[in-house]
């Protein structure tokens, strides 16, 4: 084992940041084992004190203390958000510091910018946690699957609105209550919006896009859909047809070098892979040209399977500390994300009419044979099928049409193909 001990400074102590310092603290001589040369946390910054508790001794409310001492060699971030977090992280590279972080807005955000000063610098940044929590994923993409031609990524990249929908399909809940037991059970936020209007599957499905594919995805190029407008007719729809209803977050790599790339409730068939993966947990597939699909699954968020992939990265870090890990993409360029009106897709249509049997007629005269859906409590003025696949475009302009006739759509749900 070397003489020199690498010393650590982590920013925030919450959830995560707790989590990290119990980790380092509690499997001490195995993380030195596995890092070959022991690893010590020196600060805890935190705009609190937190008496009594083990961490009490580190905690500074300063940065610049953290930033200037040398002896720091890797910083852990796990403030969450982008300000002061994108400042704090740029700081340390910039001071030829390692960076691990769970940060995943700011990996989605400034990932470009802050790769390109970690490899100007020789240093490791390093975001296995911003993803996926505790499921390996960052790593085996970058590295176990490199011999791979990655062709599509899909995944079930958010535990919270998983188990909303879990709860809608087993128990025949409504989304509000089931947000509401969520939040009960500490799985939603008091403010829930991130996690039910899909933003924070977007961060992750840009992560792993830009990792996969090699350049920049940023969340403002995708487009983005939750899960409010889910309701439990649609859940019965999705079942009577053979499936379930999921949030997905799914990138493609076209034959013209572009990607299609979206986050949004899907119907997906029962022999899915991710069609079992219920309540918290995540699940992500990955399809390779040599491997084909594999899929990743484990619980997506929680303290201690998310520090775990934190300090993962800090062992990464301290056994990489002179030799910079090859992590790296390059920024976005125009036309690069394919307009998700160019899309093909199947889609599930839910509409209600004054007169039913004229708005099937119209709807089979403009999308052709139609795959009509029957659930035993539907309303007696109610519609619902499913549309071949065509361009989505076309589909929202055959919806216009529809809409002209006097038919109200109530739900439209895209069918995904996994």
């Amino acid at each position: 084992m070397e003489d020199e001990m690498v010393k650590v400074g982590i920013l925030g102590y919450g959830t995560v940041g707790s989590g990290v310092f119990e980790i380092l603290d509690k499997n001490s001589n195995i993380i030195s084992k596995r890092a070959g040369q022991d690893i010590e946390v020196k600060y805890v910054l935190d705009l609190r004190d937190f008496p009594g508790d083990p961490a009490e001794k580190y905690v500074v409310h300063d940065f610049s203390i953290l930033e200037n001492d040398d002896e720091v060699k890797i910083v852990v971030e796990t403030m969450g958000g982008l300000h002061p977090a994108y400042e704090f992280v740029k700081a340390s590279l910039l001071k030829g510091k390692n960076v691990v972080t769970s940060n995943k807005a700011l990996v989605a955000s400034f990932g470009t910018e802050l790769l390109q000063i970690a490899r100007d610098k020789n240093v490791n940044f390093l975001f296995e946690a911003s993803v996926g929590g505790g499921i390996p994923i960052i790593r085996p993409i970058h590295q176990c699957l490199a011999a791979n031609d990655v062709i599509e990524i899909a995944g079930i990249l958010n535990g919270t609105t998983n188990f909303i929908l879990t709860k809608m399909i087993r128990d025949q809940m409504s989304f509000e209550d089931a947000l509401a037991l969520a939040q009960k059970l500490g799985y939603a936020e008091r403010n829930p919006a991130a996690d039910i209007e899909g933003d924070d599957a977007c961060r992750k499905i840009c992560i792993l896009a830009s990792l996969a594919f090699g350049k920049h995805v940023y969340p403002d190029q995708v487009h983005t859909e939750g899960i409010t407008k889910v309701t439990l007719g649609d859940v019965e729809y999705a079942e009577a047809w053979g499936g379930v209803i999921k949030l997905i977050g799914r990138v493609k790599m076209m034959d013209d070098h572009r990607i299609q790339i979206i986050v949004c409730p899907m119907l997906i068939p029962r022999e899915s892979q991710l069609a079992n993966v219920d309540d918290v947990f995540n699940g992500i597939m990955v399809r390779g040209d040599a491997t084909g699909d594999v899929v990743f699954y484990g619980k997506g968020a929680g303290k201690l399977p998310t520090a775990s992939a934190v300090v993962a990265d800090v062992i990464d870090c301290a056994k990489h500390m002179h030799a910079r890990k090859n992590l790296f993409w390059s920024d976005s360029v125009d036309n690069y994300v394919q307009d998700y009106l160019d899309d093909i897709t199947a889609m599930y249509i839910r509409a209600t009419a004054d007169d039913i049997a004229a708005a099937k007629t119209e709807a089979e005269a403009l999308f052709g044979t139609v795959e009509l859906l029957v659930q035993k409590n539907a309303p007696k003025n109610e519609l619902a099928f499913v549309t071949k696949p065509m361009k989505e475009r076309d589909i929202q302009d055959k919806i216009g049409v529809l809409e002209s006739k006097g038919v109200t759509i109530a739900s439209t749900i895209r069918v995904g193909d996994l």
